[in-house]
């Protein structure tokens, strides 16, 4: 197993690859944090939009205002993890190397296991460099919108470990949809469209039919997550659920690599 994940991660170390996840990861951090700061203590502003949900001015100035970024862009965090899962699962569709890879290793559980392990770990990279980007834009553009920060040095590490780690959490079953879609379709453009399309305008469409009980829809459920809970859904609910979908998700991923032909 540690060769397969060695493996993986020697080819997952494409600097295109990487620097499209990880400068995309930057700059929706440095977005979400000037627009939801802008909008901050504005009563007509929207407190949701498409892949995104915005704090209120009291959270923006409590404890947790430097990391609000994380939750608010959760859904757009994820479509990019998406993206570069199903990319690093579909090339080997695409190149043909899924054959060889299979006809060395005929445990093909364990080609899964391995490249998800490699892309976990690249994904806490990911989650790191968008803490990075969304705290260290935090402060100028919350002292531009006139957002007091006096309550922002309390309990700091609890509040940064505490939000890097939801944030992981929803990447990372982001990631597993990015991965479920892109072994059952064999392609990334299928996969990320599907990911894109759910978060962008069939959950929002669906949001604004159901109301509340849309709270459960898997953008919804993560966003909660990565925000560490909200009056939405409270985390260990959200938490829950993401087990699920992460769980159920690889079941679907491990029996249809197992039991399909790769050889057509």
């Amino acid at each position: 197993m540690i060769n397969v994940v060695r493996s993986e991660l020697v080819r997952l170390r494409r600097p295109r690859l990487l620097i499209g996840w990880f400068g995309l990861m930057a700059l929706f951090a440095l977005m979400i944090n000037q627009v939801m700061f802008s909008m901050a203590g504005d009563p007509s502003a929207p407190t949701n939009g498409p892949g995104v949900s915005f704090p209120s001015f009291a959270e923006l100035a409590g404890p947790s205002g430097p990391v609000s970024g994380l939750g608010a862009a959760a859904s757009m965090f994820g479509i990019v993890t998406l993206s570069f899962w199903a990319i690093a699962v579909a090339s080997d569709y695409s190149s043909g190397l899924i054959r060889l890879l299979v006809s060395s290793q005929p445990h093909r559980w364990k080609l899964l296991a391995g490249k998800v392990i490699a892309l976990t770990i690249i994904t806490a990279i990911a989650t790191t460099i968008a803490m990075i980007f969304t705290v260290a834009s935090a402060l100028p553009t919350a002292t531009a919108a006139g957002v007091p920060t006096d309550q922002w040095g309390t309990d700091v590490v609890s509040v940064l470990a505490g939000a890097w780690v939801n944030a992981f959490a929803a990447m990372l079953v982001w990631g597993v949809i990015g991965l479920v879609l892109a072994v059952v379709t064999r392609s990334s453009a299928i996969a990320i469209s599907i990911g894109a399309g759910y978060v962008l305008v069939v959950e929002s469409i669906v949001r604004q039919s159901l109301g509340d009980g849309a709270n459960w829809l898997l953008g919804s459920t993560l966003s909660s997550l990565a925000a560490g809970g909200n009056q939405s859904l409270t985390y260990g609910s959200a938490f829950a659920m993401g087990v699920v979908y992460t769980v159920v998700g690889l079941f679907i991923a491990t029996v249809v690599l197992t039991r399909r032909d790769v050889s057509d």
